[in-house]
């Protein structure tokens, strides 16, 4: 069986709690908040990294972030359903993936050339940003035979990410990995019980995601 919901009934009747747990995990861990989260997680364990610049302006900075690779795309999401370009914002078929799919690519290119220039700010951003560009280019072309998991694609970027940034500064992260590890087999996880993915598309958005980043780190470090 590969979707959850061919589960029997009597499963079905029990899956309360679990569905509402897995519900609430794949809103939190939603693909457009990963980049936030990830600028969020360097601002955290490399502080040093962002010492020429205010709190202030680092503030922004993560304010940046978020307007444009969470804000602008979902409003982006939303002005489609209102003008009937798609019955929700939900995106559930292939086709109503196409337009935010080129859209996230625009602004996920835009974070990466903004990257190049800012020398105040960690450099592996630059990898990370292209990663998810190269992601998505990947994610819109495989968008045409089946429904890519747009969470695997983020939660498995993000933890490539995360053990790439061990890599680079030699840093001894094991907590951190884990932790990534350990959500990304949890939204994952959850889209198997909520969604109507099917194995094939979960696996494969987890894979975009991770070989996105490590082809970008190959490229851009």
């Amino acid at each position: 069986m590969n979707k959850i919901t061919d589960a029997p009934e009597s499963v079905k009747k029990v899956r309360g709690p679990i569905w509402f747990t897995a519900s609430l995990l794949s809103y939190i861990f939603h693909p457009l908040f990963i980049p936030t989260y990830v600028f969020l997680f360097l601002m955290k364990q490399f502080p040093y990294e962002f010492a020429d610049i205010t709190d202030w302006q680092l503030s922004m900075r993560l304010f940046g972030v978020f307007w444009l690779t969470a804000f602008f795309p979902a409003f982006a999401v939303f002005l489609l359903w209102r003008l009937k370009f798609s019955s929700s914002i939900f995106l559930r078929t292939q086709k109503e993936r196409i337009v935010p799919f080129v859209i996230s690519m625009f602004f996920y290119w835009w974070m990466y050339y903004l990257s190049r220039n800012f020398h105040d700010q960690p450099i592996v951003l630059r990898f990370f940003f292209m990663g998810i560009f190269i992601a998505t280019v990947f994610g819109l072309i495989l968008n045409n035979y089946f429904k890519i998991s747009l969470h695997g694609m983020g939660v498995g970027g993000a933890t490539a990410a995360v053990i790439l940034f061990a890599f680079y500064y030699h840093s001894p992260m094991g907590v951190a990995i884990s932790a990534a590890v350990m959500i990304c087999g949890m939204v994952c996880t959850s889209r198997f019980i909520v969604s109507d993915h099917t194995n094939k598309e979960i696996y494969m958005g987890l894979a975009v995601g991770i070989c996105s980043q490590l082809l970008s780190y190959w490229f851009v470090m």
